[in-house]
């Protein structure tokens, strides 16, 4: 027998991330310190810890309801209104997902079929695409590099006219692997351009904590809430990565047909899980102003060198990356500027070719890691620069 013939054909058109593909091929390296992942460098607030302890001890451990712990979706609705000013019934307007990759699934399979086409600004992270892929349907890229990473109406409007079978927008605020947020007036021109459209909008704002303006976060929910899945979880805010605590924030009618294939990838998110999450979003809400200071340090510090080096960087002012081009005079593609630097210099980045045709030519740089890390890399990176010119 030759089964796998009888496996999903779209299989055959995706791959295991070339982010995890990467970060694995360089982990072989001996000593090597990788900025690679994008995974909290923090560890889970005491009090959090604290209550899944206790649900442990107190033998919580049998599924809850589909939906989750109607004490976190009261805590989560709550938190979004209070901090972002969107308003969801907690009774049935939130889902709790296995973290915000399973929400991006649940979403993506409740509305795609065959032959439809969903529209993602790039460089994007690369865990959409696959999905879409999956699903029968196809992702259309638009190009932002010229725009400072930032989708234009003007972009959205040729992109809905030219693809006939849009049935969705991916919009990811403040963005990974750019680092870009979307403004309050930049979310309400592209509202105008959607809501002559039904189309509906995926708005992954799972780094909205991790914004270093000083401005409040903003939602396109605020001004397209019939039409915006909205998704984030706990893994940035409250560095709860391994809790896989996620949520969906959705109207009520469309929030019902999210929960049949919820229900049928997951069953329920993890109760222990569940209840550390009630204490992350009441007692230990304001959990990421610590790290934020110290992320926005570490920016800075990043900013500073690598633009000295000659790379170009659009100032990213959320979530924990760099995403830099590579001077025009070292012209290499990404992949193998990556590989010959971790090799040399036992200091990985990700290529831009992971985030992705239009992320060819730049570099990924998680600063997620200590300023001990950051500071060796970037005196690496420094040497390996000089290096090349002088050859």
């Amino acid at each position: 027998m030759n089964l796998i013939e009888k496996m999903n054909p779209n299989l055959e058109k995706i791959t295991i991330s070339k982010i995890r593909q990467f970060d694995q091929e360089v982990s072989k390296i001996p000593s090597i310190l990788k900025l690679t992942l994008g995974e909290p460098d923090f560890f889970t607030p005491d009090a959090v810890k604290s209550a899944g302890v206790e649900a442990i001890q107190n033998n919580q451990s049998h599924y809850t309801g589909m939906a989750g712990l109607e004490a976190l979706r009261k805590a989560a609705t709550h938190f979004v209104k209070r901090r972002y000013h969107l308003t969801y019934n907690p009774e049935d307007e939130v889902l709790v997902t296995v973290g915000v990759t399973e929400a991006i699934a649940t979403c993506l399979l409740s509305i795609l079929v065959a032959g439809d086409q969903v529209l993602i600004p790039a460089p994007a992270y690369p865990g959409y695409a696959p999905l879409i892929t999956l699903s029968g349907a196809e992702a259309v890229e638009i190009d932002t590099r010229a725009d400072q990473f930032i989708l234009t109406p003007e972009k959205l409007e040729k992109a809905l006219t030219e693809n006939k079978n849009v049935k969705a927008l991916i919009l990811n605020s403040p963005a990974n692997p750019t680092g870009v947020i979307y403004s309050r007036e930049q979310l309400a021109a592209l509202a105008e351009i959607i809501k002559r459209h039904e189309i509906f909008v995926i708005s992954d704002e799972v780094y909205s904590e991790l914004n270093y303006i000083g401005l409040t976060h903003s939602s396109i929910a605020e001004f397209l809430p019939e039409q915006t899945f909205v998704l984030n979880g706990l893994s940035k805010s409250h560095a709860m990565t391994g809790w896989r605590i996620g949520f969906i924030f959705a109207p009520s009618y469309l929030t019902a047909e999210l929960k049949k294939t919820h229900q049928y990838l997951v069953t329920a998110a993890t109760t222990l899980s569940q209840v550390a999450g009630i204490e992350a979003l009441t007692r230990e809400a304001d959990a990421a102003l610590p790290m934020r200071n110290e992320y926005r340090l570490r920016r800075d510090f990043i900013l500073e060198k690598m633009t000295s080096l000659g790379f170009e960087i659009i100032r990213p002012d959320g979530a924990f990356y760099i995403f830099a081009k590579i001077p025009a005079d070292l012209t290499e593609n990404s992949y193998n500027f990556c590989l010959d630097f971790a090799k040399k210099k036992a200091i990985a980045f990700i290529p831009g070719s992971a985030f992705g045709e239009y992320g060819e030519s730049y570099i990924r740089l998680s600063y997620a890691a200590s300023m001990e890390i950051i500071e060796k890399a970037m005196m690496a990176l420094a040497e390996y620069i000089k290096e090349k010119r002088t050859k």
